[in-house]
């Protein structure tokens, strides 16, 4: 093929790289329609989703409502969960678990798994955050997501994915506002107030001064228009750059917040600290520089779960006993316990971290981060993680099988 065709094959690896490129740009487009609060008129949306001869790979996998009847794409027809076939509409909307009864949550489940279906992005197992007494109790703001250590660029790419701006915080003396996310629909905007981390410019700092670590803290709502608040980039208070003479803006009420824009901020945030956290980090058993982090990194990477990771071992019920190795797995609390030969190992739901018996020693195993790792089905993309605990249950399983001599001088 390469010597008698080079230029067809050359042409045809440029096609399917632009067709990744396509499909991963129009997947992240599609998961941000949910709070663009986006409708389609029937016809064309099958023209431009469903028909689409690329888009079509992804919206035949994602769950509608046709002027509010729930609906997926099984068998060459769009169906509801009791089968029947829905081929004409008026309005089309993509469905979101909030407002749902669980039931009706946990029978889409079901029908995505009977099919075979894996969704581009989390839609049926998307986490749902509701409002909290202690959200309540503060009013204005969310605490749920403060005080997490963040390596700071990671943070700033995801942020910028998630359609967030965010300013890189530099050990200067100079002032940023927090992360925000600006909500017009809904007239809001979101912010994730953070700070820059350390006081050492070597430890702490790239070459060009900018942290290496930030230190989150509240989640705020302002109506979209109100002046923007700042902060010093090492620290210091939020506060809000009204002119002269005039009155800050007071954030709206948490509870005041519809509850679909509450909860996917709060996914937002919640996925910067499962992805970008110091905590999931299986190198930072020392805590990091100085050892400072230690604490944190012993209470995040074996506490008690997040709203994502609690997810994560809802999901892991329904398919740990699917695998070849489920009767050496266990789901007890905020763990998977895997039985090996060796030993038997605790995989936390939340960081991935590993003990192992008899005594909680520390195992560090540490995933190729541009490897695609092999677990079978699973309903969705995206939860790296998932991937990663399936993984490590997998290897640990048959821990006499391991030769990796890192792993092998732990045991």
């Amino acid at each position: 093929m390469k010597r008698d065709h080079a230029e067809e094959l050359k042409e045809l690896k440029a096609v399917v790289k632009d067709v990744d490129k396509m499909l991963s740009a129009q997947s992240d487009r599609l998961d941000r329609q949910f709070l663009a609060d986006r409708s389609w008129a029937y016809g064309a949306w099958r023209e431009r989703y469903l028909d689409h001869p690329l888009v079509g790979t992804l919206a035949r996998r994602l769950l509608w409502t046709v002027d509010g009847t729930a609906v997926g794409f099984a068998e060459g027809e769009l169906r509801t969960l009791a089968g029947d076939a829905v081929r004409a509409g008026g309005e089309v909307r993509l469905w979101h678990p909030v407002g749902r009864e669980p039931a009706e949550v946990v029978a889409w489940r079901d029908w995505l798994e009977r099919h075979a279906i894996t969704q581009p992005f989390k839609q049926a197992h998307r986490e749902v955050y509701l409002l909290t007494d202690a959200e309540r109790a503060t009013g204005t703001y969310s605490n749920r997501f403060a005080a997490h250590v963040l390596r700071q660029h990671q943070f700033n790419a995801l942020a910028g994915l998630r359609g967030w701006r965010n300013t890189l915080r530099l050990m200067v003396d100079d002032a940023a506002p927090p992360a925000t996310r600006e909500l017009p629909r809904w007239g809001l905007r979101a912010e994730y107030w953070i700070h820059g981390d350390g006081h050492d410019y070597t430890a702490d700092t790239t070459e060009s001064g900018s942290f290496l670590r930030l230190r989150t803290d509240q989640v705020r709502f302002y109506p979209i228009d109100a002046p923007q608040n700042w902060a010093d980039c090492y620290g210091g208070e939020y506060a809000m750059a009204t002119a002269s003479g005039a009155a800050p803006v007071e954030p709206v009420p948490v509870a005041e917040v519809p509850p679909l824009v509450l909860s996917e901020v709060l996914r937002d945030v919640d996925l910067f600290v499962g992805v970008a956290s110091v905590g999931n980090d299986p190198t930072w058993q020392d805590g990091g520089p100085d050892g400072r982090y230690r604490e944190y990194w012993n209470a995040y990477g074996f506490g008690e779960l997040n709203q994502g990771a609690e997810t994560r071992r809802a999901l892991l019920e329904r398919l740990v006993p699917r695998l070849a190795i489920a009767d050496r797995c266990t789901l007890e609390g905020r763990f998977l316990h895997v039985k090996g030969e060796r030993h038997t190992y605790r995989i936390h739901l939340g960081s991935g971290n590993i003990l192992m018996t008899p005594n909680d020693q520390y195992l560090c195993i540490v995933p190729k981060s541009a490897t695609a790792l092999e677990t079978g089905y699973l309903p969705f993309e995206g939860d790296r993680m998932l991937a990663v605990i399936l993984s490590k249950a997998m290897l640990l399983a048959e821990d006499t099988k391991i030769t990796d001599p890192t792993i092998l001088s732990q045991l």
